[in-house]
């Protein structure tokens, strides 16, 4: 199943697209939450689906579309997870996967705008691969990992370098701004995705790419990552892991390319969708 989340911002209403058309499944209840993972969701979701089939509402077309999840409990993210990322920005090689954390707030729908945060000079794009959590996860093996993945999705990590790298302290300052994890359009579930270690994800800005990888090359691959992460949290359905970004960040080039206010992302991963976002300038409200 693909799941989409859809209405107006903090007011999303529960869909889902099969045969690329857009259904309201509002009538289900509740919302994508760790609530909904945790009770069997995905399934009795498609039992739902299956016993309306030719019930459902059409979704308007042009509608906004949400995050595909309700704000989880936590994005973890893996950083410097290519070898040619971590060679543009003059990073070792990681031993172990790096991990630190988005903050929830950070999440936005997949063509909302992305603000540059006040006093921001270095905003940057990360095109990744996002994992979903299913059910609870702790201690995981590596061998039964994917057994706790929900599904899939497209994430931009937009990142303020010089928060992140010259402000001390951890990465996370430079991570979780608002607006900085767009994620969607959808949640894709595991049977949708053939080989989620292998899929080409790529990145534009103002129509000039930017990034062009695949998941092949990842250090750490999806079922590591996601037993390597339970080893020193517990990992809670819904809760989201980046798996980190290919090269061709805006860090990386020489010299440094940042966003501004006007700027257009547009990025996507085979089998996951595309997503669009401007770059406008923070304004106080």
């Amino acid at each position: 199943m693909k799941l989409i989340r859809w209405g107006a911002a903090d007011q999303e209403k529960i869909g889902v697209i099969v045969n690329d058309t857009w259904y309201d499944t509002s009538a289900f209840g509740g919302d994508y939450n760790e609530q909904f993972f945790n009770d069997n969701g995905l399934e009795r979701l498609a039992e739902f689906v299956k016993a309306n089939e030719g019930k459902l509402t059409v979704i308007p077309a042009g509608t906004r579309l949400g995050s595909p999840i309700a704000r989880p409990s936590k994005i973890v993210c893996i950083g410097l997870n290519y070898a040619d990322h971590a060679r543009e920005t003059n990073a070792a090689i990681p031993t172990e996967p790096v991990i630190f954390m988005k903050a929830s707030t950070s999440m936005v729908g997949p063509f909302d705008n992305v603000v540059i945060p006040k006093n921001s000079v270095k905003t940057d794009w990360e095109v990744e691969l996002a994992v979903v959590i299913g059910k609870k996860a702790s201690y995981v093996e590596e061998a039964d990992a994917l057994d706790y993945v929900a599904g899939y999705a497209l994430h931009n990590d937009v990142s303020e370098r010089e928060f992140q790298l010259e402000r001390n302290g951890t990465w996370d300052k430079g991570k979780g701004c608002d607006t900085f994890a767009p994620l969607g359009p959808f949640l894709a579930t595991q049977d949708e995705i053939s080989d989620v270690n292998n899929m080409r994800l790529w990145l534009t800005v103002n129509g000039q790419k930017m990034q062009d990888g695949n998941t092949s090359n990842f250090i750490f691959n999806v079922p590591f990552v996601v037993a390597y992460v339970s080893q020193f949290m517990t990992l809670l359905p819904g809760d989201v892991i980046s798996t980190g970004t290919p090269a061709g960040v805006g860090l990386g080039f020489n010299p440094p390319v940042y966003l501004k206010d006007g700027d257009v992302i547009e990025l996507g991963i085979d089998g996951l969708g595309t997503s669009k976002q401007q770059v406008k300038n923070y304004v106080k409200n």
